[in-house]
């Protein structure tokens, strides 16, 4: 019965007295703001053909949405994007928002399974980035990523 009082507590339930108005202000005054934007998933695998890809190899987000980069198979695997291939002003945004990085717009390599690199792209300029794993580039794992305004 106690841990029931407590769910319906905690759930705003509970005599509807004055104790339980008190605990819910606060909480609310006290929430972090909302997430700048939503987080894409893009797998990177190896395929039963014995291909390596970045699944999906195309993807659009918007100006402030992060993309989470999961190693699923095939590993060790990274994110590098091409100088040459990115927006205007886009080399430095990329490279403050990257951690870990093993050189100028390359992400550090991700060798256990299930090992995550994430990229925010708040105050990236609108445009195409294409990208590449680093040691699979001459297999064909590419990528492209479309970032468009708010």
């Amino acid at each position: 019965m106690a841990t029931l009082a407590l769910v319906a507590m905690a759930c705003g339930g509970g005599d509807g007295g004055e104790s339980s108005t008190p605990a819910a202000t606060p909480a609310v005054e006290a929430a972090p703001p909302a997430a700048p934007g939503a987080v894409h998933e893009v797998r990177m695998h190896q395929t039963p053909e014995g291909g390596f890809v970045y699944e999906p190899a195309t993807l659009t987000i918007r100006q402030g949405d992060r993309v989470r980069w999961i190693n699923v198979s095939g590993g060790p695997h990274n994110v590098a994007f091409y100088g040459d291939r990115i927006p205007a002003g886009a080399e430095a945004v990329l490279n403050a928002a990257m951690a870990n990085r093993m050189g100028n717009l390359s992400g550090g390599l991700m060798v256990a399974p299930d090992a995550v690199y994430e990229i925010g792209f708040a105050g990236a300029p609108a445009g195409t980035y294409e990208y590449f794993c680093t040691p699979h580039e001459m297999l064909g794992m590419k990528a492209t990523l479309t970032v468009t305004q708010q």
